[in-house]
């Protein structure tokens, strides 16, 4: 039996197909997804939960005209598949090959780069506008049906201020817009919260569709209404509306509310999204859609929360996911899980806050061991930053364990509601530097510029567990905000850090040599020492510097090594642009000190694709390999030093 799947190049081709092929169309995708992320990894549960979703919105919808953002972009491989993209599915998340998210550079079907959560809404509607501005400015007639655009967003994102700020917007001014609630009850955990219990209460309440059906039954049998009927038919539908609880809140933002409908069941998708458009309603809608995460594979149905993302090697086993970059190694991660529950044994009032991941930073273990100290806000950024202030405030002493892409997100309450108040907030920075398949919407490669501009903030970066643990135990007694930051990646397999103690701004030797200085943050420790070994091969001995601090950054070293040292290479896994190294040329140059021989290597001003993280160090230059060659250039042209 021939695939329909091979005969899909375009949403055109699907649209050709009759409903009652759409489920085998829909299994056919889905075993796609499996064979392709079983090889290459990537965001697996999410992506089977939404195949007849996504079928059914492209059989109804034309996306070349109207538009489709999806919340996050996580789950949109069925998307891909059905766009297009088929025949170079099996790139998904290879270097130069297929995003694991919409992107506009990639797709006409893709009109925004997705990655973050919450912010489908906003950009939906900005699209909606844009497309009405547009049409008034060309003098066009208006169109019969004009275009709609499409917000596809989980139960989790929805909870975040922004998709409530949009939803404020929009439910006054955005009559073509669609947002589809995907509610799977999950985001990478479950979800959390009071309108997680909201929307529990819709999902089990047979109360409200079976009223609402006797109602519109009762309306229906009345041959004609007059006025007064009418309003009171209208006051009766509110009351009905409000008393059974389903879909007011969202009504009260200004939508008309359907659902919930079963995510999985085609013929029913297609009914609702049909019926919708004729009905003609001259206001945004919500349609809520019950999904299950890990659809049609058995075991990420069991555990959505291990079969989130997969990495190539957990996808080859089926063991391990994305939070264990490399096999039989503990990583990063792991040792900030032991070290966090370390110190809460120890110290009463320290707290964690997680923002809806507790798995992917380690804190689940916490979770278990301190129940009543760790606060899972959802994916609310923003307020897991501020609720660490009040907390700080209120003499505990909070633990925030974000990605450092998604700290971003939180920038102004780390101002604001954290340094602006000198309390001891503690961030852990976890997935600082490149991610890798995940690309440049999770990158973490802005944190040391965005936060070492803060007064009395402290940033510390370890080159391996020991000195991990020693940083997070000195972190845990300063009396300010700090933030430690570190990769998704294994730690090495010995100790390489000095075995000096923590000081505050103050760097320790890793390694001696006189030919030139690599002064190297976290995680770039390692391979300034590979680096040292390529060098040793030519003859040349450079000294190491494990520089423990971006800020307060080590003045004195530096200015020592600027005189002694035939040149200094900063080396960070971040923006070079207001990052550690710029922090090296501003201290020297407020001592007045020779900076020409001060030299920065760091992530380059542009954002760098997806693919392996060893492979993108390589591309850039921060492989061992790549400074070492940047050191032979830097001897080439390196002024004489005067020795004293």
């Amino acid at each position: 039996m021939d695939r329909l799947l091979d005969s899909i190049n375009s949403p055109q081709d699907l649209r050709r197909l009759t409903r009652e092929q759409l489920p085998q169309l829909a299994h056919e995708i889905r075993c796609l997804v499996l064979d392709v992320v079983s090889h290459n990894g990537g965001h697996l549960a999410s992506s089977l939960g939404v195949v007849e979703l996504t079928v059914a919105l492209h059989y109804l919808h034309d996306f070349s005209r109207d538009r489709i953002v999806w919340d996050v972009g996580h789950q949109a491989y069925a998307h891909k598949i059905l766009t297009g993209r088929r025949e170079n599915f099996h790139t998904l998340r290879t270097l130069g090959g297929l995003s694991g998210f919409p992107n506009r550079f990639e797709s006409p079907y893709d009109p925004f780069i997705s990655g973050h959560a919450g912010a489908s809404i906003s950009t939906a509607l900005g699209l909606l506008m844009a497309m009405d501005r547009k049409r008034d400015l060309s003098g066009a007639k208006p169109e019969v049906r004009p275009p709609r655009v499409v917000a596809v967003i989980g139960d989790a994102s929805i909870a975040s201020g922004m998709a409530f700020e949009a939803l404020n917007h929009a439910g006054d001014s955005a009559n073509r817009l669609m947002v589809v609630l995907n509610d799977n009850r999950m985001a990478i955990a479950d979800t959390v919260g009071a309108l997680s219990k909201h929307l529990n209460r819709i999902r089990t309440s047979t109360r409200y569709n079976e009223l609402k059906r006797d109602v519109r039954h009762f309306i229906d049998s009345v041959p004609a209404l007059g006025p007064r009927m009418e309003k009171a038919v209208e006051r009766l539908k509110d009351l009905v509306r409000h008393s059974v609880v389903p879909g007011w809140l969202f009504e009260e933002f200004g939508f008309r509310y359907f659902g919930p409908v079963d995510g999985h069941n085609i013929g029913d998708l297609v009914d609702t999204f049909a019926g919708i458009e004729n009905l003609n309603i001259n206001q945004p809608v919500l349609v809520h859609v019950l999904t299950q995460k890990g659809r049609g594979y058995d075991e990420a149905c069991l555990d959505p929360c291990k079969f989130h993302g997969l990495s190539p090697a957990a996808a080859a086993d089926g063991k391990t996911s994305e939070e264990t970059p490399v096999p039989d190694k503990p990583s990063y991660t792991k040792v900030f899980s032991r070290v966090v529950a370390d110190l809460a044994w120890a110290k009463p009032e320290l707290c964690a806050i997680t923002a809806a991941m507790p798995d992917g930073t380690g804190l689940a273990e916490f979770q278990k061991s301190f129940p009543e100290r760790l606060f899972d806000v959802g994916i609310c950024e923003q307020h897991a930053v501020a609720l660490a202030g009040g907390l700080a405030s209120g003499g505990l002493r909070p633990v925030v364990a974000v990605y450092s892409t998604f700290l971003q997100r939180g920038y102004d309450q780390i101002f604001h509601d954290v340094c602006l108040q000198e309390v001891p907030v503690l961030f852990a920075v976890d997935r600082a530097g490149l991610v890798g398949s995940d690309g440049p919407t999770h990158h973490g490669v802005f944190d040391i510029a965005y936060l070492r501009h803060l007064p009395g903030m402290t940033l510390m970066a370890p080159a391996d567990a020991r000195e991990m643990e020693a940083m997070f135990r000195f972190a845990a007694e300063l009396d300010g905000p700090c933030a430690v930051r570190y990769p998704r990646a294994a730690v090495p397999d010995t100790d390489i850090s000095p075995e000096a103690p923590i000081e505050l701004g103050k760097s320790a030797v890793a390694a001696e040599g006189t030919d030139g200085t690599l002064f190297a943050y976290g995680a770039m420790v390692v391979i300034a020492l590979d680096a040292r070994a390529i060098l040793a091969k030519q003859g040349l001995a450079v000294k190491v510097i494990d520089a423990r601090f971006a800020k307060p950054v080590d003045a004195d070293t530096l200015a020592r090594e600027l005189d002694e040292a035939p040149f200094v290479l900063t080396i960070e896994e971040g923006a070079a642009a207001g990052g550690f190294g710029s922090a090296a040329l501003e201290a020297m140059s407020a001592r007045g000190a020779d900076v020409r021989r001060l030299h920065v290597a760091g992530i380059p001003d542009r954002f760098i694709e997806h693919g392996p993280r060893g492979e993108l160090l390589r591309r850039i230059g921060l492989d061992a390999e790549g400074i070492a060659r940047h050191v032979l250039k830097l001897l080439d042209r390196a002024e004489p030093v005067r020795r004293t």
